[in-house]
């Protein structure tokens, strides 16, 4: 359990430092609308900027979504299976589709970025543009941090499998749907051990 908790503390690091991209994002972005309406003159870098700036966050912040169970999740009806059999079906579906697709981004992202950086490529968006290797390794190094949450969350459906209950999360961030989810992993922990007087 530490060794998960450990990975979900590394996740959630990594996606609060970088959450503070969206105030230097909220400066680029005011300080272009100033400089353009205001004083007619807009800037040649406010546009490589932004791009680069929501791009880093949105993918940073992959493995903090998923370590606080964050992600959009289309568990209508799975959610009312027996918790073994969710924990069953999640990691048969990090196993087959995650990985490989983790696995790919990593691959193909860093030999993205490695072509980039021997190139020395810049954007093309704007005059002078900005270096976009910077950028471009963002990418294997979201997906190098989504294989690690990955670990956290196999191992978690590994837990549930063997334990009949699903090992708690760090208390940052939960989903609407909490409450039935809670609500059914309570009733199945009286199941489990007899005192469900229902």
């Amino acid at each position: 359990m530490r060794f998960i908790f450990f990975i979900d503390h590394v996740s959630t690091w990594v996606g609060k430092t970088f959450a503070w991209a969206i105030l230097i994002l909220t400066f680029v972005v005011s300080y272009e609308v100033f400089m353009r309406y205001a004083m007619g003159a807009p800037t040649t870098w406010a546009y490589d900027t932004s791009y680069m700036l929501y791009g880093t966050l949105f993918m940073m912040s992959g493995a903090y979504a998923l370590a606080h169970n964050a992600h959009v999740r289309a568990d209508v009806v799975s959610r009312h299976f027996p918790l073994r059999v969710q924990a069953g079906l999640d990691l048969a579906l990090y196993l087959v589709f995650f990985y490989p697709g983790i696995f790919a981004l990593l691959f193909y992202g860093w030999d993205f970025f490695s072509v980039s950086l021997r190139q020395n490529e810049h954007s093309s968006y704007t005059p002078g543009g900005p270096p976009i290797y910077p950028y471009k390794f963002v990418i294997p190094a979201c997906a190098a941090l989504l294989a690690l949450q990955g670990v956290a969350e196999v191992s978690r459906c590994i837990l549930c499998l063997k334990n009949g209950l699903w090992p708690r999360r760090l208390g940052d961030v939960e989903e609407i749907a909490i409450p039935i989810n809670k609500q059914d992993e309570i009733l199945a922990a009286r199941k489990q051990s007899g005192e469900n007087r229902q």
